[in-house]
């Protein structure tokens, strides 16, 4: 699968795909006979990979460091589950702070004619001391 074809497939601009190998965040993705990248099986399952980890907050240096964990072999395996067990717990903290936020909402929502009422009737209170 070429570039563009993966860009469209995974909503990645091509130029990111690009940087993104460039810098070690997706390894290296094989050249046709004529020098372009052929993305097969494996290049797209890393293309969704780090796609997820960014759409979850993980920086892409920590996303390079597990890679170039990976390209130094098994012996690396206790030290990449302990990078990945690491941002799970960077991203359970983000989820607990993102369900606070819905939360609010939800209440702001479900209750918000009597709260804008009381917070309208206190505007009103306000103007009218500053009118006198």
């Amino acid at each position: 699968m070429n570039i563009k074809e993966v860009s469209e497939k995974y909503e990645i601009p091509a130029d990111t795909l690009r940087y993104w190998e460039r810098i070690g965040a997706i390894p290296p993705v094989q050249r046709s006979a004529s020098g372009y990248r052929d993305y097969d099986e494996e290049d797209q399952q890393w293309v969704y990979w780090t796609n997820c980890m960014r759409k979850a907050g993980v920086s892409l240096e920590r996303i390079v460091e597990y890679i170039d964990l990976f390209k130094a072999g098994d012996q690396t395996i206790p030290t990449r589950k302990a990078l990945l067990k690491e941002q799970l717990a960077v991203i359970k903290e983000h989820l607990a702070e993102i369900q606070k936020m819905y939360d609010a909402l939800d209440e702001k929502i479900t209750h918000y004619e009597e709260h804008m009422l009381e917070y309208e009737g206190k505007l009103k209170i306000r103007k009218e001391e500053t009118l006198k």
